[in-house]
């Protein structure tokens, strides 16, 4: 009997969202409409195909394997998590029979056809690393009927296909204490070789990625292996799926196993108030533009998905303060992480200095401000991390100009003198 998968290591909110950023990326694009160009091409990111369909077709894997490095007791516990495809089709009656229809609009209430994604998880043991777990899920179909009173003027039907496959868990000594932990995801699903995608889709795993715990032992970065385990680590080959330490820095016992590459340890940004089904945009752009949506384009954001509608409700509950969040935050990089940068000398936007460049200028206008005084609009950083304070000179009739445009001035902490600021 599996036991349940301890809360602290893979329901805490810090695992789960980032977890999350991964399943639902891409799951809908802005503007968030069925009917937008970008949104019918969908299913693009960790997609596990039945076998005799990705044998034939060469489009989609029917297996992958990560491979991770632990030190000492491989004792095992993890999920299996990924999307199945539910497609929504919209009908409507007609001549006594039901003809499909990518819209209908019944009793004010918007009915549109999509795909949805239903999320799944499949929890799995392994003690000493070996342990061979199959599931499956059933074919379902579920029909809501769409009436104009006592009248039947249509129907959405719900149907999402049988999804099968197995977990392959094996631990290879490695010499000493170190061992490589092979998990191979494989889908066995019964599916016609010469099927269409998006039949196929019915039976596959969707933004497929693993959740992995270990007990008694400690995962190795792949990253970053210590001396001692450098030679194993360039052992351990993944297809597929790619692992990284996925707790907190310090934090040896998780790891995620995602199809997109990450670096250790990674994080969601705390000012994100949640996710937009697009990890690679800025947030604030992001939700900017979707509060310029019409009324008419929310409309129908909302009757896509439901995690559509929950991104265009989140965006017009935002509060001031929230949008503040958004705008920016300093961040510097700990290692392939980004965390809080401290402005140089207690420096900040606002800060008033007086200009003292030094003999490493050779640009006479540089020489021509030494001595006036500026205020600070932002602390920069170039390509080698040397940190500058963009400016803008006091006094100066065109200063307001040149900040709209972010056109500055650049100086050195160790070029500036700090002045004291005014009593309010």
């Amino acid at each position: 009997m599996i036991e349940p998968i301890p809360t602290w290591r893979f329901d805490g909110d810090r695992m789960r969202r980032i977890a999350d950023a991964v399943l639902l990326e891409g799951y809908v694009l802005y503007p968030y409409r069925a009917n937008a160009p970008k949104n019918r091409l969908r299913w693009s990111f960790g997609v596990l195909a039945p076998r005799a369909f990705s044998e034939c077709t060469g489009l989609d894997r029917w297996w992958m394997e990560t491979q991770l490095l632990v030190e000492g007791p491989a004792d095992l516990q993890g999920a299996l998590r990924f999307l199945r495809m539910r497609r929504r089709r919209v009908e409507r009656r007609e001549n006594g029979g039901w003809v499909p229809v990518e819209r209908l609009e019944v009793g004010g209430a918007l009915h549109l056809s999509w795909e949805e994604g239903e999320l799944c998880e499949i929890p799995f043991a392994a003690p000493g690393g070996e342990a061979t777990v199959p599931f499956a899920l059933e074919a379902a179909r579920d029909d809501e009927w769409l009436r104009e009173g006592d009248r039947t003027v249509g129907r959405v039907r719900r149907e999402t296909g049988r999804v099968e496959g197995t977990i392959r868990i094996r631990a290879v000594p490695l010499g000493g204490d170190l061992r490589r932990v092979e998990i191979r995801v494989e889908n066995g699903g019964d599916c016609p070789a010469t099927a269409r995608r998006e039949e196929a889709l019915l039976h596959a795993t969707l933004s497929t990625h693993l959740l992995v715990g270990v007990y008694g032992g400690a995962f190795v970065s792949l990253f970053d292996p210590p001396p001692h385990a450098a030679e194993a680590a360039a052992t351990c080959r993944s297809t597929g799926l790619h692992p990284v330490l996925a707790g907190p820095p310090g934090d040896r016992q998780s790891a995620l196993a995602s199809p997109f590459i990450l670096y250790d340890h990674p994080q969601v940004a705390p000012e994100s108030p949640g996710d937009l089904c697009d990890a690679t945009e800025i947030d604030e752009l992001l939700s900017l533009r979707t509060a310029t949506l019409t009324p008419e384009e929310k409309r129908i954001a909302r009757a896509t998905d439901p995690r559509a509608a929950a991104i265009v409700d989140r965006v017009e509950r935002l509060a001031p303060g929230d949008w503040e969040r958004l705008h920016g935050a300093w961040r510097d990089f700990d290692g392939p992480e980004m965390r809080p940068l401290d402005p140089p000398s207690g420096l900040g936007p606002g800060s008033r200095v007086r200009l003292r460049p030094g003999k490493r200028r050779t640009d006479a206008q540089d020489l021509l401000y030494a001595g006036m005084i500026a205020t600070v609009h932002r602390i920069e950083r170039d390509v080698s991390g040397v940190e500058y304070l963009a400016v803008t000179i006091d006094g100066d009739p065109a200063a307001e100009l040149h900040e709209w445009y972010g056109r500055f001035h650049y100086y050195r902490a160790d070029e500036v003198e700090p002045l004291e600021q005014e009593a309010p």
